[in-house]
């Protein structure tokens, strides 16, 4: 590698919106302001909610059982 030619590398915050707070090596430096986190959204802590009109997830699984079927 060329010496001085390469950006520092830091220790930076990571800050959610919930309070979290997350450290991590990064060439940004300072602090980061995050909307969400894996400790409040919705996927990581288990309260997804799916959106279901005209019935399409059901459809979509009758549809694909008949292949796992044969």
């Amino acid at each position: 590698m060329k010496p001085s030619i390469h950006p520092k590398y830091v220790a930076t915050t990571y800050k959610c919106a919930c309070g979290a707070e997350f450290e991590f090596g990064s060439t940004l430096g300072g602090v980061i302001k995050l909307d969400v986190c894996s400790n409040c959204h919705p996927i990581y802590t288990g309260k997804e909610k799916l959106m279901d009109t005209a019935g399409r997830i059901e459809r979509f699984k009758k549809k694909y059982q008949k292949v796992e079927a044969t």
